[in-house]
């Protein structure tokens, strides 16, 4: 296999290439991209309206809810950040890229990061989002990392130097990483895991006491927990999921028991026959319609309610998935499943996945499945001070190199990336400069609101 190709791998026989050999070609690739090229941001000749690009992408989604998508993105900078990936991804195609490419995240911002409970129910920190995953450069999800970090640093009204100390850190500790997992047998990458424990000991201060909230929060964040206030009892004994419009209400796809049985027949359908004994202990008891995310927004998501004779609840997401904002750039061919795709990346990427991870499909549209509630949490980025943020970031940082160290030649990248901190330097001036184009791409979104050309809600 080369340090280029696209996930497939080669005949057997095939010689593979040592690690000596894959990050001599990697530093050789610094002659043709030199990591310095990788600094600042300027928009090219002919950028395309961020706007324009969004209403694009809005083309197929419920069209009631576009408005909410438009108002969460109206929040702040960095809420614009978070549900415009595909106006990144256009600006990324446009800045240099080495070829080395890897299972993507596609949204790699620092939001997208968080905790969540693997099988063994250890407490993981790892990517949590893989709506946009593809197979694409390393180099963009780090770059998505390290803009974030700068946005979210602003919106928190921090010093300009906490945010681009932040960015640094980001990327430093993804290349430091990347060399260590680079030493590893591809064996014990795979069995790598950033735990809790592992996670909390990058923090000092006031960083230490924030994860351990999210850390005990998210302990606390079960169906069995949430079940009294996201349901209701019924005449009958049983529960229905209580309607909070416009977020969570009962639509006519719920009321149609036909479609829902084979929605969740498809779904059995992607499961392991381990896995289809333990959901046959469950029955259909609701279903509902629910808003989720800022960029997802307007995209057909549901929420089912299962539970056993005993009245056991199990809470499953089924969310519609469409093509990866990368594949204008890096599809290899049609996706002949998106809900599948994600699931395949998430499963790539993470140390370990949700047991009741699969996929489906209705009315010709394409569903991931995942638990709803299985002890997930997230840090609240815009409590966080200076040094806080930093630490954080870097966590992430870790969390990303692990996550391409498994799908992509971590030799090979690391040979580009050096030791030293060239290319941190370079892409902590890209996010600077990138997080002052999402300033202004968030400013022409208020402007679109205030002249009627798009039209935001709020969700009271």
């Amino acid at each position: 296999m080369t340090s280029t190709d696209r996930g497939r791998a080669g005949p057997v026989h095939e010689r593979p290439v040592t690690a000596a050999e894959a990050r001599a070609r990697g530093r050789a690739l610094r002659e043709t991209v030199p990591r310095s090229s990788h600094a600042g941001w300027s928009p090219p000749p002919g950028r395309p309206d961020p706007v324009t690009l969004l209403e694009e992408q809005n083309r197929g989604r419920v069209p009631e809810l576009v408005p909410i998508r438009w108002g969460r993105m109206l929040q702040s900078p960095f809420a614009f950040l978070r549900g415009s990936a595909l106006v990144m991804a256009t600006d990324l195609a446009s800045t240099p890229a080495t070829g080395l490419l890897v299972q993507a995240v596609g949204d790699a911002h620092l939001g997208n990061f968080g905790t969540f409970a693997s099988p063994e129910r250890t407490l993981l920190f790892d990517v949590n989002d893989f709506d946009e995953t593809l197979r694409g450069p390393w180099e963009w999800d780090v770059k998505r990392l390290a803009a974030s970090a700068v946005v979210a640093a602003r919106d928190a009204g921090l010093p300009e130097q906490a945010g681009t100390g932040a960015a640094r850190e980001a990327v430093r500790s993804y290349r430091t990483r990347l060399a260590g997992y680079a030493g590893l047998t591809v064996l014990d990458v795979w069995y790598s895991r950033v735990d809790a424990s592992a996670a909390s000991s990058l923090f000092r201060r006031n960083g230490l006491s924030q994860y351990r909230r999210v850390i005990t929060a998210a302990r606390r964040r079960t169906s069995q927990r949430v079940l009294p206030s996201l349901t209701e009892l019924t005449r009958n004994g049983g529960r229905r999921i209580v309607d909070h419009p416009p977020l969570i209400t009962h639509d006519a796809l719920c009321d149609d028991r036909d479609e829902l049985a084979a929605i969740l027949e498809g779904y059995l359908d992607s499961q392991s026959d381990a896995r289809r004994l333990l959901l046959g202990r469950f029955h259909l008891e609701d279903f509902a319609r629910k808003v989720v995310g800022v960029g997802s927004v307007g995209t057909r998501c549901y929420i089912a309610l299962l539970v056993t004779a005993a009245g056991d609840p199990l809470l499953l997401q089924m969310k519609q998935e469409m093509d990866s904002v990368l594949s204008r750039w890096w599809a290899t061919g049609p996706v002949p499943h998106n809900g599948r795709r994600v699931v395949d990346g998430q499963q790539v990427m993470q140390a370990a996945s949700d047991i009741f991870l699969g996929w489906t499909q209705g009315g010709g549209i394409d569903f991931s499945v995942r638990q709803l509630y299985d002890m997930k949490g997230s840090a609240v980025v815009a409590a966080m001070d200076g040094p806080a943020l930093a630490e954080y970031v870097a966590l992430c940082g870790w969390a990303l190199a692990r996550a391409h160290a498994r799908s992509g030649d971590a030799a090979a990248i690391s040979g580009y990336l050096g030791t030293g901190d060239a290319f941190d330097q370079a892409v902590t001036r890209f996010a600077a400069g990138y997080a002052t184009q999402t300033a202004h791409d968030h400013a022409a979104l208020v402007e679109a609101v205030h002249a009627g050309r798009v039209t935001a809600a709020t969700e009271a």
